[in-house]
């Protein structure tokens, strides 16, 4: 993978953090930091396609814990 170099600004309690975690596990800072980017620009990403959420049939109201585990155990049983 193709990686960019930049500069940040950091607050040294959030420096010191991640020294400390990436000591822990053994890799570098950087690694942890790269982390760090990946999943803030992962949380706000914006999707071009709305995403593709399964429908289920009923009539609107909630649910008993007994109703969802029948519909599981169904769900589980079909080959």
């Amino acid at each position: 993978m193709s990686m960019k170099r930049t500069n940040v600004y950091a607050d040294p309690e959030d420096l010191t953090l991640i020294k400390e975690a990436a000591k822990r596990r053994g890799i570098p800072e950087a690694e942890i930091i790269r982390e760090g980017i990946h999943l803030a620009a992962m949380a706000n990403r914006v999707w071009d396609e709305p995403l593709d959420w399964p429908s289920f049939e009923g009539s609107g109201e909630t649910a008993t814990s007994d109703e969802v585990a029948s519909a599981v155990a169904k769900g589980a049983a079909k080959p």
